[in-house]
């Protein structure tokens, strides 16, 4: 498999694909620029084997108060110069969506996955 290599070094495959291991702790930005926190992890429908959604670990210190912000995937577009994810989201709106912290992770459901995809008005990826 063919890869293509980043300014910073690190090389991406040419067919797009990824590890999920490597998605994790990848930053993401918004538009403006501003680091907004880092993948924690990244959630896969069971059924269909499609991302459902990636969590953003957002605010805190050094871990402490960090709260986890389910965004829907299609949100999520990868910039090769920034190393990193751009969503079209500010900080309030982060802050006003459905989060949760780290004793609260639990499987997913529709009911979750429809309150995350209608607060942030993303097509739902399982219809």
């Amino acid at each position: 498999m063919a890869s293509l290599q980043t300014g910073t070094g690190t090389s991406v495959s040419s067919t797009g694909a990824i590890s999920a291991s490597r998605v994790q702790s990848t930053d993401v930005y918004n538009t403006r620029g501003e680091h907004l926190g880092h993948v924690d992890d990244v959630m896969i429908d069971k059924t269909s084997g499609k991302v459902s959604y990636a969590i953003m670990a957002f605010g805190g210190f050094l871990g402490i108060g960090e709260r986890y912000h389910p965004l829907p995937w299609s949100l999520l577009k990868y910039d090769l110069s920034k190393g990193g994810y751009i969503v079209p989201l500010d900080k309030a709106t982060l802050e006003k969506g459905p989060h949760y912290d780290r004793v609260e992770l639990g499987d997913d459901d529709l009911a979750w996955r429809e309150r995350v995809y209608g607060y942030y008005q993303a097509p739902p990826y399982w219809m």
